[in-house]
């Protein structure tokens, strides 16, 4: 069955910074759109980051674009999230997520990942 195992969370001071992995398993990843997302306690999950099934193309929310970076690796079945310059309102649960073929600006995503929480306090 399809497996999204994120990595890479934890606690970081506002201002610095965090690389999330997400490693896939039991689909074919060249052939899937895939994306970031986060949730906040108390707020509903939102959409972070998508990139196309071959790295061409990738869309990012308003609130990330210039501090987070969407990549992927296809040889090694990752999908990576370079965030830099975090801000305590960056703190969430944040999921990875594949759908097959779709555009990185309109991903609803089939298949989804256990989540990894991030924190940005001092």
């Amino acid at each position: 069955q399809v497996q999204l195992v994120e990595s890479g969370g934890g606690l970081v001071q506002p201002g610095g910074s965090l690389r999330l992995s997400c490693l896939a398993s039991g689909l074919t990843f060249s052939w899937f759109t895939m994306g970031w997302f986060r949730q906040a306690p108390g707020k509903e999950r939102e959409f972070v980051a998508a990139i196309s099934w071959s790295g061409d193309s990738t869309y990012h929310a308003d609130s990330v674009k210039g501090r987070f970076t969407i990549s992927r690796d296809n040889a090694k079945n990752t999908v990576y999230l370079q965030m830099n310059s975090l801000k305590p309102e960056d703190t969430a649960v944040y999921y990875c997520a594949a759908r097959f073929r779709a555009r990185p600006d309109n991903i609803t995503p089939q298949f989804w990942g256990q989540g990894t929480q991030v924190t940005v306090s001092s």
